[in-house]
């Protein structure tokens, strides 16, 4: 606990919000695009770890905002594209660590398609988080089998193939 006495009070609510803000359990949404035994993934990197990751497209639901509406946004604003035929397919829980820091997210998983079939024919799509450029790639579920790069959260090839 911090004594308040040594801090003015601007400085006291930037550390107690800073300190809420790494315990939070934070709610996202992804979704799951297919193109037969291939999905669609952003490529990531721990640098801590030195480790390649991949992960479904989406992101942080806003307040009131119903998780299918959350990966629609998502997907405009990273990718300029849109989705259809969006349907809830489970949660899960992730519990990881990520450039040193802990993380903890409860993520509502959603199965959908991309507006546009010239998406599918691309290699790989250009993104943009915030103005930071990321990689979307389209991977073979087996590729994430073979002990290649993980995907997360875990256990979302099980929830994609039905077995959890």
């Amino acid at each position: 606990m911090v004594d308040a006495g040594f801090l003015d009070q601007a400085a006291c609510i930037d550390l107690i919000s800073k300190t809420m803000r790494e315990a939070q359990i934070r709610p996202i949404a992804i979704c799951i695009c297919r193109d037969g035994e291939r999905i669609l993934v952003a490529e990531g990197r721990d640098h801590k770890r030195n480790r390649v990751f991949y992960r479904p497209l989406g992101g942080t639901i806003e307040f009131g905002e119903p998780g299918a509406q959350a990966v629609r946004r998502e997907f405009r604003e990273e990718l300029d594209a849109e989705l259809t035929d969006i349907r809830y397919l489970g949660t899960l829980e992730n519990i990881f660590t990520y450039e040193g820091r802990h993380g903890h997210e409860i993520v509502l998983v959603y199965d959908g398609r991309l507006s546009e079939d010239r998406l599918y024919a691309q290699e790989s799509l250009q993104g943009d988080e915030f103005g930071q450029k990321f990689k979307a790639v389209w991977k073979r579920l087996d590729e994430f089998e073979r002990g290649g790069p993980p995907v997360y959260p875990e256990g979302l090839l099980e929830l994609i193939r039905g077995q959890k």
